[in-house]
């Protein structure tokens, strides 16, 4: 696959939105400031009932401004796969995905731009909405299907950590890598849809972690530092989808040969015990133990769905455009 030059003119941010039309705002300000700047902004709005329509009208941005506004809330999955599609279908040769809860630091592209000529996809470093350093640099655990924290300071010796997950708050991807993997799979709802995505693109491209800081979280998280792993509050919804999602990991992990009926049976119980610590421990509650036991059985029918199929690559073997 080609990667694109650093040189590239053709980075359009894609985001995803819901009622969060305060945040938005920041966000498209944050942006207007960024130099070097993207070719495009594409908004995915999520049939947002907020202000959201009106800070998009209202928006004043020295690039182009896409907005793709759906009918329906599709989750961040399904925001993601439409906006980056038609980042794609406006020719871009790079997406940089966020959620609208951040802003971008204006020297963020030139940040990537060392890097882009040695990997086709890409995160960089995230503050909190206080200023410290965010926690993210994780590995899946093929045999529990967990992803599990990387303790210690992974730029210790080296300013690139390689991974095997992604985060869409901040994954910046060559469009050639889309179009092989596919759009995320808009099946997630939320949660779990970008962990997956980014182990799919690191079965064919590495995906790296650079030490450099190029977004900082806005809305602030009640969270718990177990030593072990971070700890964020979270929604019945999310706990939810997570839950469930693992039934859709389970089915490309047995695509690519990499599922362990055993292990993944302990990831999944695993899984279910840090959601009941997570309500415990940052939520102060156990009335989401509910969505958690609801999501497990809704994973069990995936895994056993025979009409389950992948999302399909938007490339066939030859490398034309289409289906696979």
């Amino acid at each position: 696959m080609h990667v694109p030059s650093a040189g590239s003119s053709r980075v359009f941010l894609v985001i995803t939105t819901f009622n969060r039309a305060a945040l938005l705002r920041d966000l498209l300000d944050s942006i207007a400031a960024l130099d070097p700047a993207p070719a495009a902004v594409v908004v995915v709005d999520n049939a947002s009932t907020d202000a959201t329509g009106d800070v998009l009208a209202d928006a004043r941005l020295p690039m182009d401004l896409i907005v793709e506004r759906l009918p329906v809330n599709v989750g961040g999955s399904g925001g993601f796969a439409a906006g980056m599609a038609r980042a794609l279908g406006e020719g871009a040769d790079w997406l940089w995905l966020m959620d609208d809860d951040v802003v971008v630091l204006p020297d963020a592209l030139a940040s990537f731009a060392p890097w882009m000529s040695r990997y086709s996809c890409l995160h960089g470093r995230r503050y909190d909405a206080e200023g410290r350093p965010f926690f993210w640099q994780h590995l899946l655990d093929e045999f529990t299907g967990v992803h599990l924290p990387v303790r210690g300071d992974v730029f210790a010796t080296s300013s690139v950590f390689h991974t095997n997950v992604a985060c869409f708050e901040g994954m910046l991807v060559a469009a050639g890598v889309v179009r092989e993997i596919g759009l995320p799979d808009a099946r997630f709802f939320l949660n779990g849809d970008d962990l997956t995505y980014g182990w799919l693109v690191s079965q064919r491209f590495p995906v790296a972690y650079i030490d450099a800081f190029v977004l900082r979280k806005t809305r602030a998280q009640r969270q718990v530092d177990l030593g072990v792993r971070h700890l964020n509050e979270s929604s019945d919804l999310s706990r939810f989808c997570g839950m469930r999602n693992r039934g859709h990991l389970a089915r490309y992990l047995q695509l690519h040969r990499r599922y362990h009926r055993v292990g993944f049976g302990l990831g999944t119980f695993l899984t279910a015990g840090k959601e009941l610590l997570r309500l415990v421990a940052v939520e102060r509650s156990v009335s989401g133990a509910a969505q958690v036991w609801r999501g497990w059985r809704a994973a069990r029918v995936i895994l056993h769905d025979p009409a389950w199929r992948p999302e399909p690559a938007l490339l066939d073997p030859a490398g034309r455009t289409g289906g696979s």
